[in-house]
């Protein structure tokens, strides 16, 4: 197995596929990581990834990794759906960069944790050409989650750098990548979702309540929509969850 480092139109991100394929087309898959965290942390699912012969691409978000300016994690938060929208952008010149190199075996599919979660179903109601995905501990609820959001940030006493129109655009803007208002766009592509019943961060319910209304679009593919909830786990994936995840994956991007 083969790891680089690489900067892709300003974007870092570690390179991961088998040694002997490196230059090869292969199956494909964009990880992305949670806030706070960086793309290193994640190399566990690249490498089962690479070991059922896949590429994995690992990028690092804005202000995150070797992006950082040392924001405080409140002042990620702040930023966070700014962070979120850079990223399901970026992953458009990422894949764009991917198959101009024929690194890639027909179209990607893409996965991440907790705001890389968020991320992937974002990114799954903008680009109809993402094969498969896997969502650990995210939401695709984003007018609602920003909304809640803010109350939060309110209540806690914290002045938001925000004015009433600023928030209407946000939200008009979030809208577009919102699973609820977006759910056609799923085009029952295979989703697989993790989620543990006791995560504090990003709620079970909302992303369960997702799951239920997706069943009624995957009527004729039920086999392309699963997911997995732990009754103990909190935000935390599972070693369980992690390789349910990649083994998903594996099997929809190799057939």
């Amino acid at each position: 197995m083969r790891v680089e480092r690489e900067v892709w139109r300003g974007v870092p991100l570690l390179h991961v596929a088998p040694e002997k394929e490196w230059s090869e087309p292969l199956p494909t898959v964009v990880f992305f990581h949670g806030i706070t965290s960086a793309k290193e942390h994640n190399l566990h699912y690249a490498y089962q990834l690479a070991e059922k012969g896949l590429r994995v691409l690992l990028p690092d978000a804005l202000l995150h990794g070797e992006r950082t300016e040392n924001l405080t994690e409140m002042q990620l938060i702040v930023r966070f759906w700014e962070i979120i929208l850079n990223s399901i952008q970026e992953l458009d010149y990422i894949n764009g960069i991917a198959q101009e190199r024929k690194l890639v075996k027909g179209d990607i599919a893409i996965g991440g944790t907790s705001m890389g979660g968020i991320t992937t179903l974002g990114a799954l109601a903008a680009y109809p050409w993402i094969k498969a995905a896997a969502v650990m501990m995210g939401a695709g609820n984003y007018v609602e989650l920003s909304k809640a959001q803010i109350v939060q940030f309110e209540s806690r006493g914290f002045q938001l750098p925000f004015t009433d129109q600023q928030r209407k655009e946000l939200f008009e803007t979030l809208s577009k990548f919102d699973s609820i208002h977006n759910i056609e766009a799923f085009n029952q592509r295979p989703v697989f979702f993790w989620h543990g019943e006791q995560d504090t961060v990003v709620a079970f319910e909302p992303t369960f309540k997702l799951y239920n209304q997706l069943k009624e679009h995957y009527r004729d593919t039920p086999e392309h929509l699963y997911f997995m909830r732990e009754r103990e786990a909190g935000h935390a994936v599972t070693r369980q969850g992690m390789l349910a995840a990649t083994d998903w994956l594996g099997k929809h991007l190799k057939t």
